[in-house]
């Protein structure tokens, strides 16, 4: 936030520091509770039924208590059946919610902006109940198994269930994940080998998809529209050797003057793995208009965009065209501080998933050895240099010698961290703005230009090899 003495509101960086009661507990009841299913529920030892009873004592004052109880005691027992794979799911879905209900409500407080209410889902067509019931049987075998238990015949499994399930829409998110995952636990095969077992991750998804067999739990969020004007702040850019994810955070400004919110829109496409740095804005720019924009430094004007309750564009550009200039360090400074938070849809309550927009201005900077912090207040705050994009001109170099800079509030490991989108730096005396998404639109710059060239020449190749096994 920009200081008092500049016209804006001081963040609560002690506020960021501080610690929060009751998440270190929360967190270590999930850990316990992980560490279950490394091993698997076929023979429990009783290590993993401390892990079970732990889970279950964490939620025992909610209304998950008595079933939770039970599963608990049904696991340990080596008797859990599906549904009590499901409470425990839940009871470790809650957990996690609750952390990061109580790191958001300490973000709210520390910046001081509003937050959205949230909104019911809607009721969409109900899939269908077998390809559920084969997927919840298919995720409790693993549990059985365990991450250490897992082999190529159990994983296989999923195979069919995801190919039934991708012919139904109202099933394409379960199917994407079950696909995701199976395909991580295919190349980790056989379990009993493996060194190290992303324990966190793989309890994650297992405990999503779990709990996205029960019907309704893949009901769609509230869906609006959008008219007014969309000033864009910064792009936050994914890349994997196969798929790229551009999501641009922007402060939307409604036509009818009603208060100003901070939304998303995102586009991902597959991508060959030859096609790296600047060369993947090839491949997004053609779905959303509004990259080009951002990269050229203009808003856009929307009518009728749809929109969730969770504040997602569900980006369509011919609800868009390009609007005036807009500069995203004056966005940050004078619309950025009265602009609501979107509340977040019960699923998607989870640590990782938080990613706020905020901006920092008069802060200092600290560098020891690969390590950058930003000092605010007195209190510093670690900056996650290592997800700058290779895909746009801002480097750890600029962020360790910028005057201000707006950038994505994470916590991960314990602690929050700031995430750069782009920062004001001094060069030969003027005033440089470098944005990570600045070649979204288009580059002049003789890095961009040959990775761009680079991606060029590699999809026209690939072209020509699908043409030919097409004609074939």
């Amino acid at each position: 936030m920009v200081p008092a003495d500049q016209g804006g509101g001081v963040m609560r960086a002690d506020l960021l520091t501080e610690a929060v009661e009751g998440l270190d507990e929360a967190l270590e009841a999930v850990d316990a509770f992980d560490r279950v299913l490394v091993a698997g529920l076929l023979r429990p030892q009783p290590d993993q039924t401390a892990g079970l009873t732990g889970l279950a004592h964490a939620v025992a004052g909610t209304p998950l208590a008595a079933r939770s109880a039970e599963a608990a005691e049904k696991a340990a027992a080596g008797a859990a059946g599906e549904d009590h794979f499901i409470t425990l799911a839940a009871a470790r879905t809650a957990l996690l919610g609750s952390v990061h209900d109580a790191l958001t409500a300490r973000i709210d407080e520390a910046t001081g902006r509003p937050r959205g209410e949230e909104t019911a889902a809607v009721s969409g067509d109900r899939p269908a109940a077998n390809l559920l019931v084969a997927a919840r049987s298919w995720l409790a075998d693993l549990a059985r198994s365990g991450w250490h238990g897992i082999d190529h015949e159990l994983v296989s499994g999923s195979a069919q269930i995801v190919t039934a399930m991708l012919r139904e829409p109202a099933m394409r998110r379960l199917a994407t994940l079950l696909d995701g995952f199976s395909a991580e636990l295919a190349a980790s095969c056989p379990g009993a080998s493996l060194e190290h077992v992303p324990v966190r991750r793989w309890a994650d998804l297992w405990s999503r998809a779990m709990l996205l067999t029960l019907p309704g739990a893949a009901d769609a969020p509230a869906t609006g529209t959008a008219t007014g004007r969309l000033l864009p702040l910064g792009v936050d850019l994914q890349e994997h050797a196969t798929a790229a994810q551009a999501q641009v955070h922007a402060v939307f400004e409604p036509a009818d003057g009603t208060v100003p919110r901070l939304v998303r829109a995102g586009v991902s496409v597959p991508k060959p793995d030859t096609v790296v740095g600047a060369g993947v804005w090839q491949l997004l720019r053609p779905h959303m208009s509004l990259l080009a924009a951002l990269g050229n430094g203009l808003s856009m004007e929307l009518t009728d965009m749809p929109i969730t309750a969770g504040g997602d564009l569900i980006w369509n550009d011919e609800h868009a065209r390009p609007g005036e200039p807009a500069d995203a360090f004056t966005t940050a400074r004078v619309a950025l501080p009265a602009a609501t938070d979107a509340a977040t849809a019960p699923l998607d309550r989870h640590p990782v998933r938080i990613a706020v927009p905020v901006f920092l201005e008069g802060h200092t900077i600290t560098k020891d050895d690969d390590v950058t912090a930003f000092t605010v207040a007195g209190h510093a705050i670690a900056v996650d240099t290592d997800r700058i994009p290779t895909a746009g001109p801002l480097t750890p170099d600029a962020v360790a010698a910028s005057g201000s800079c707006i950038g994505l509030l994470r916590w991960d490991a314990g602690s929050f961290s700031i995430q750069p989108l782009a920062v004001e730096t001094t060069v030969r005396k003027k005033t440089v703005a470098l944005h990570a998404g600045g070649w979204a639109g288009g580059t002049a710059d003789k890095t961009g230009a040959r990775a761009e060239k680079a991606a060029t020449d590699a999809t026209s190749v690939l072209r020509e090899r699908a043409g030919r096994l097409l004609r074939k």
